[in-house]
């Protein structure tokens, strides 16, 4: 999976990224490398499945799509 990742410099230093398609994924580093290491990690979390995710009624369906 590809994603678009904007970096920006932060007003108190460092860097902060952010995933447009993955709203409220947001992390920050001291150089830009820790940066774009901080926000695949909340990626990864981000995108984890959570079990109490998957509680629904009965009667649906749960279907998986590769991305």
């Amino acid at each position: 999976m590809t994603l678009k990742i904007v970096l920006e410099p932060s007003d108190e230093g460092g860097f902060t990224a952010f995933v447009p398609a993955l709203p409220g994924c947001v992390s920050e580093g001291d150089t830009r490398d820790e940066a774009l290491k901080n926000i695949r990690e909340a990626i990864e979390l981000y995108l984890e499945p959570v079990d109490d995710d998957f509680t629904f009624a009965p009667n649906v369906e749960s279907v998986e799509l590769t991305v």
